[in-house]
């Protein structure tokens, strides 16, 4: 069998935020675009076929954001750029407090604390490119399992796990696999979406959580102390039609294979008597024991047992990319885990 296709956009290196806030202080983002150029080398050591997708136009995005944040994102930039004195990216300053969000701003600094839920996602002057190339991505990848193709990886950068339909944050604009997992519904009747990323996905669950017609699935290093810290508890479990559909398996602290696998097992379970009828992963490596964001510690063999189990769900289906910072350790924790999947060993 032939590796995966994999499917990527030259223009994610557009979007190259300088510094993000972490604890008070201005530091270095972690979102490099070298992040997807190693992994492009190894995916491409590793014998797959890289590929550009063509473009799908804006409603498959529009199909699960607002119109209103759409438009945002696409002007920010250039409406930041004309206050006199302000930063090079667009940085939210003001927020929306409980109980005092019922207005929509017209100015941009009103806009950018409307429609971001934190200051870790820096907009610059090509990230509206960079953002709407990693949901096309998605979607091709969509349409390639629609049309067949048994499973498929997109290279999203930036990546789209935080992403809600009117809102970004945590160096995310577009839920690249919700989007994906909505173009899937037109093909197949029940979706479910499992995030193996350090971080709740948050976005994700905003996108679905009164629904029942997609699962969302997530494992992640529990909230209580980390990010996002509002969102990924257990008892969790989806309101209203979709009471039920959502499930939180929140892991202690530095906890490793057995008991990541654990989980992924628990799943698994719940996917399968879902019933559904095609998978979207979003497949964050930042879960590895070496990365900076040090909330547990996922090996590479366990990143490659992880692409395995979730193979032998037997479904069709869309990968596509969240974090992983670490740039010495990403490269080999996506190909060893797309490896996992097609039961083979990587040679990157």
């Amino acid at each position: 069998m032939l590796p995966m296709q994999v499917l990527f956009s030259p223009h994610h290196a557009g979007h190259r935020p300088g510094q993000t806030f972490r604890h008070g202080c201005l530091v270095r983002n972690r979102d490099l675009p070298a992040r997807a150029d190693n992994i492009l080398t190894a995916l491409r050591q590793d014998g797959h076929a890289l590929l550009e997708a063509p473009w799908h136009g804006m409603a498959p995005i529009a199909a699960v954001d607002t119109p209103e944040y759409l438009d945002f994102l696409r002007t920010a930039w250039g409406e930041w750029r004309k206050i006199e004195g302000a930063s090079e990216d667009v940085f939210p300053d003001i927020f929306p407090v409980r109980g005092m969000d019922n207005g929509y701003p017209a100015s941009i600094v009103g806009r950018a604390g409307y429609h971001m839920h934190d200051a870790w996602a820096p907009i610059g002057e090509h990230t509206w490119k960079a953002a709407i190339d990693a949901a096309n991505l998605a979607v091709e990848a969509a349409e390639r399992v629609l049309k067949g193709e048994h499973a498929v990886y997109a290279l999203c950068r930036p990546s789209g796990q935080h992403a809600f339909p009117d809102m970004g944050g945590g160096n995310c604009f577009l839920n690249n696999a919700a989007i994906a997992a909505q173009h899937l519904r037109q093909g197949f009747g029940r979706v479910a979406l499992i995030d193996v990323d350090v971080h709740h996905g948050n976005g994700s669950q905003g996108v679905f959580y009164r629904r029942d017609d997609v699962l969302f699935v997530s494992l992640h290093r529990d909230p209580i102390d980390y990010h996002p810290h509002f969102a990924g508890h257990a008892q969790e479990r989806g309101e209203g039609t979709g009471l039920g559909y959502n499930l939180n398996l929140p892991l202690p602290a530095r906890s490793g294979d057995d008991a990541f696998l654990a989980a992924l097992e628990t799943a698994c379970t719940r996917i399968a008597a879902f019933e559904a009828d095609a998978l979207v992963v979003s497949l964050g490596v930042d879960a590895h024991e070496a990365d900076p964001m040090a909330g547990l510690a996922v090996t590479y063999d366990g990143f490659r047992r992880i692409g395995a189990r979730l193979a032998a769900l037997g479904l069709p289906t869309v990968l596509a990319q969240e974090g992983g910072y670490n740039m010495d350790t990403i490269a080999r924790c996506v190909a060893g885990t797309l490896a996992g999947f097609e039961g083979r060993e990587a040679t990157a």
